[in-house]
């Protein structure tokens, strides 16, 4: 009884120091984490390197997998892109095991790791920031050591009462047959299976596995038999999570099952081979090194198999869960919320487009061609109503003075394509007859101020995730792009300017009988329509560039 109260106890304690310490080092990481994932996967080769080496350092391939999906959401990385960062998370994760093997069954830190928990609680409760972020990392990584220790003891009482023989043989081992050997392979693989779905972790389904063989109630080829079916494991709490989640969600859920099959394939293919070569080192280096390191090359050679095959393989999971999200229900998936980063760039990138839309609209009108649509106004409308619904449903403040800048610029900018839609809805945008010099000029500059806008809406929409996750935002401006924020500009405030003159002109033709009273109002309040398009468009672009300080001018409705 004692002997399973120290191995649940010990499992017990080892995943709740993973929980705190992957807390801790999630937050201590902050926004580098979005930002490091975002610059690194420019393809898939590069994400694979960096997923892994990120999930080194957070310890959480989760967090690598949730990042990437709201990522791919947002646009700025592609399903491929997306793929690399998830394979190399199945890497980056196998770096307890080798914390387990290298120390944590070997050396006896519960002396240390009890002062290491009470210094990192002090921290996590009494500072703030980082240093708090630090303390929870401390405690946690020291909880794992503590539950590792709890859990050799348990295993010390276990192997008294357990053998190796006792357990399945499989292939490998001394006198099995294959028959034999496949079968006692196949039942360790599903006894492995279900630990980690019992644990939801594989990495501590592992520290089990190597705690075990250090105590002598498992072989050297029982837990490599063991530690295949832990892996295939993983893939049911991605299953699981994937159950009412977005299109991307599930197809990077089935994207990592399937990854984690063909690795086990791969793995229960080369077994025989793998333990005649697990034996042989064995002279050499201990078992638990070899347990670690070949959980590492089981998923390194995975990822080496898949990766090159990664565009065939993304079309292969698009197409076996085609997507029935819209544009905007993909780019505004509820995912994206998780990070705040992630989550204001989604918003920015539809604002752009709805920007880019709308004076295209406008621009065809003022050019003799057909007005916009009530439907396609109302639609924009109603985009940038669930732009704000998303935005309101952000409870995570931006951690950093820049992505504060960016979630403020974006708000303005909502705000601004918001009236620029309002005064588009109005109607009245067809080119008026050629009544006065004002008038086509009124036209002229809208037309202008309106081109200009698409262009910088268009530019946003189009960005790479290099440029969008690399710098602040108003950072990196293309000359093209400033060229055209100081055209919007320029434009809008001559048009502000001509529009005033307008107005005394065309009231002042009243009098003479050159126009009706109701002609003149109606000049007069097309060309202030045409004004505010305008003024809305070049402010729009200026924060969705990060260059909207504000105006001078009283803010117009």
């Amino acid at each position: 009884m004692s002997t399973a109260i120290a191995i649940f106890g010990g499992v017990g304690l080892f995943l709740l120091g993973m929980a705190v310490m992957t807390d801790g080092l999630k937050a201590l990481a902050g926004s580098a984490l979005r930002a490091a994932l975002g610059r690194a996967a420019a393809t898939p080769l590069s994400g694979a390197l960096w997923g892994a080496v990120v999930t080194l350092l957070v310890q959480s391939s989760s967090a690598v997998t949730m990042t990437t999906i709201g990522l791919v959401n947002a646009g700025l990385l592609t399903f491929p892109q997306g793929l690399g960062l998830v394979f190399g998370a199945n890497v980056g994760t196998t770096g307890t095991g080798w914390l387990v093997a290298l120390i944590g069954v070997r050396v006896s830190l519960s002396v240390y790791a009890l002062p290491m928990i009470f210094v990192g609680a002090l921290a996590k409760l009494l500072a703030g920031g980082r240093i708090a972020a630090a303390g929870g990392a401390l405690a946690g990584f020291a909880l794992v050591l503590y539950g590792l220790t709890t859990l050799q003891q348990g295993m010390g009482g276990l192997a008294e009462s357990l053998h190796p023989s006792d357990l399945p043989a499989v292939m490998g081992m001394p006198g099995i047959g294959w028959i034999a050997g496949a079968g006692g392979l196949m039942t360790l693989i599903v006894v492995g299976l279900a630990m980690t779905a019992v644990m939801q972790s594989s990495t501590a389904a592992i520290a089990v596995t190597i705690s075990a063989f250090y105590a002598g109630a498992v072989g050297l080829e029982q837990g490599a038999a063991l530690i295949i079916g832990q892996n295939i494991g993983t893939a049911t709490s991605s299953a699981l999570a994937a159950i009412g989640a977005s299109t991307t969600a599930k197809r990077l859920a089935l994207a990592y099952v399937l990854f984690k099959v063909i690795a086990a394939l791969i793995a229960i293919v080369a077994f025989p081979l793998t333990a005649a070569l697990m034996k042989t080192l064995s002279a050499s280096a201990d078992g638990m090194t070899l347990l670690a390191a070949y959980h590492t090359a089981y998923n390194v050679v995975g990822v080496a198999v898949l990766l090159p095959a990664t565009q065939w393989f993304a079309r292969v999971v698009e197409r076996l869960l085609p997507s029935q999200q819209t544009a905007l229900q993909r780019a505004l998936d509820p995912s994206a919320l998780a990070s705040p980063v992630i989550a204001v760039e989604s918003a920015r990138r539809v604002v752009a487009d709805i920007l880019a839309t709308s004076a295209v609209s406008v621009s065809v009108a003022l050019s003799g061609g057909a007005g916009p649509a009530k439907k396609d106004t109302a639609a924009a409308a109603a985009a940038l109503e669930e732009v704000r619904d998303f935005l309101s449903e952000l409870h995570e403040p931006p951690e950093t003075e820049a992505e504060r800048l960016r979630l403020t610029s974006t708000l303005h900018a909502l705000d601004h394509v918001a009236r620029l839609v309002e005064a588009v809805g109005e109607g009245g945008l067809a080119r008026q007859p050629a009544g006065t010099s004002h008038d086509l000029r009124a036209a002229e500059l809208c037309t202008r101020a309106m081109r200009a806008a698409q262009a910088i809406g268009g530019s946003i929409t189009s960005e790479s995730a290099l440029s969008a996750q690399a710098e602040p935002i108003g950072w990196s401006v293309s000359p093209e792009v400033a060229s055209a924020l100081a055209d919007v500009e320029s434009a809008a405030r001559e048009l502000d300017a001509l529009q005033r003159d307008h107005r005394a002109a065309t009231l002042a033709s009243v009098a003479p009988g050159k126009l009706t009273a109701a002609d003149a109002f109606a000049r007069v309040e097309a060309a202030r329509r045409l004004d505010r398009i305008a003024y809305h468009g070049w402010r729009s672009a200026a924060h969705l560039l990060g260059r909207g300080a504000d105006d001078n001018r009283k803010e117009r409705g």
